[in-house]
């Protein structure tokens, strides 16, 4: 039931010698490792844009104004989530090996420019929104090859469930080393070693992942040397169309919609993603080949999408909750998150416990309940109600939105798309993941802002979490849908 989408007769056809079967446990375990660092220090970036989020407000003068506080998050999550299609495929050219240790390099060098961002005299905080965009290229492009790199290494298996699990479950490990370091400095420290620190460990990174990730999964493609086997066209299509409708969506609740350039440039960026479409049809090569994506597979992004939307309004707006209207100290609020190591850990192992016993659609359901039941609780929480009456509960039952959810995904992905499509079928569901996230802020950050403005600071709040529980509710849909189509086949 958990391999619906893999037909075992392609693999034979294909005569695979999967690299893993000649290693030994530890170059296993290194390998594995070395790659889930990609997931951790990405999500550990964004833990860094939620825990200090008010001292960069004040330093540089917006801690009045959440809509713009938001773009911090929201920027790094837009390029993460956009060039991820264009990543992928680079990878699947030119070798996922190559394009890690480009995208460590990458996510290094524009943390290194964000903290100097501290020295900005005017307007520092677009400089700096500016530069936390360009640094999420770095994840865009380490996290589909990272998935790619596990996808060629494992066949199908137990094996390669758990390590997909345990590439899922450096999610909220990596949020909370992030948020925890960025707290420690950010209070006691100065702010900027925040992103030096983490770009000197994105370097350290690099030079393991040297060493670590056999250079000989990189022989060329033949691909390589066909002509338009890059997509330009989509690519450049693709990444306008994800732009402007992400930045119109957040910019949205910035200045109001009833500036003219904020319509005007979701009006382009649909333009661009119609004509994105028009071109994968005529490709030869297409950046995402849409006559390959089944109805199943369509269904899984649809139901990512939605939940990981839901995930990113919650996280969010309970972290403001917790800083803005209680008075925490950043430090304090991360020790309240803390609970999703713990849990992050259990959801994990269950869920790579459950992918090779049940089919996708159950574990995708089971997650789209923890993304809404987070947001429920957050919504109807006062407050001034004790952290460990409601907020406890929510902080543990989230995790199992994200760590069901993730390894879920791309495992699915990973065996219906070929062996040389690796990266294609990971970025998929990571462009969903983290460009749903940004999306998600957009959207509740619109809504907030109009309710804040007409009510209260906490309605605000609260009508954002309604929207994250209308997202999951999609998810939901598509899952039950997902689950009933398959179910007809079995």
């Amino acid at each position: 039931m958990g391999r619906i989408f893999s037909d075992p007769s392609d693999v034979a056809q294909e005569e695979i010698v999967w690299p893993i079967e000649s290693f030994k446990l530890l170059p296993e375990l290194g390998l594995v490792v070395v790659i889930s660092l990609c997931q951790l220090l990405t999500q550990a970036a964004l833990g860094m844009s939620l825990a200090p989020l008010l001292i960069l407000g004040r330093h540089f003068g917006i801690d009045h104004e959440p809509g713009q506080m938001s773009w911090s998050p929201a920027a790094y999550s837009l390029t993460v989530g956009t060039f991820i299609l264009v990543a992928g495929r680079i990878g699947d050219l030119y070798g996922h090996r190559r394009a890690v240790l480009v995208g460590w390099f990458w996510f290094g060098i524009c943390g290194l420019a964000a903290g100097f961002t501290v020295y900005a005299k005017n307007h520092g905080h677009i400089y700096f929104d500016v530069l936390r965009a360009l640094q999420g290229i770095g994840p865009a492009i380490l996290l589909p090859n990272g998935v790619a790199l596990l996808g060629r290494f494992y066949p199908p298996g137990r094996r390669k469930d758990m390590a997909f699990s345990f590439f899922g479950l450096t999610a909220p490990l990596g949020f909370m080393l992030g948020a925890t370091f960025s707290s420690l400095i950010g209070q006691l420290s100065w702010w900027p070693w925040i992103y030096w620190v983490h770009a000197i460990v994105c370097f350290i990174a690099a030079a393991l992942s040297w060493i670590t990730i056999p250079s000989t999964i990189d022989e060329d493609n033949p691909l390589r040397r066909e002509k338009g086997a890059l997509d330009v066209p989509g690519c450049l299509t693709g990444v306008s169309g994800l732009i402007l409708i992400n930045f119109a969506w957040n910019q949205g609740a910035v200045v109001g919609w009833e500036t003219v350039y904020v319509y005007l440039m979701l009006l382009l960026g649909i333009l661009a993603m119609s004509a994105f479409f028009w071109v994968e049809k005529k490709a030869t090569y297409p950046l995402v080949p849409l006559k390959d994506l089944s109805r199943e597979i369509i269904l899984i992004l649809v139901a990512v999408g939605a939940g990981w939307s839901s995930f990113g309004i919650w996280i969010y707006y309970l972290w403001q909750s917790w800083l803005v209207l209680r008075g925490d100290s950043p430090l304090k609020a991360t020790a309240q998150f803390s609970p999703i190591c713990l849990s992050g850990i259990i959801a994990a192992l269950l869920a790579g416990y459950l992918m090779s016993r049940v089919q996708p659609g159950y574990i995708l359901l089971g997650s789209m309940v923890a993304f809404g039941a987070s947001n429920v609780i957050a919504a109807v929480t006062p407050p001034d109600l004790t952290y460990w009456a409601a907020s406890f509960i929510g902080v543990l039952i989230a995790p199992f939105g994200m760590d069901c959810s993730f390894p879920a995904a791309n495992l699915a992905a990973s065996d219906f798309m070929s062996r040389d499509k690796q990266g294609v079928g990971a970025s998929l569901v990571n462009t969903m993941i983290n460009y749903s996230i940004s999306i998600g802020l957009g959207i509740g950050s619109l809504v907030e802002t109009h309710i804040s403005h007409n009510r209260s600071l906490l309605d605000g709040y609260r009508g954002a979490h309604y929207v994250g529980i209308g997202l999951a509710g999609l998810g939901m849909l598509a899952s039950l849908v997902l689950v009933r189509k398959v179910d007809r086949l079995s």
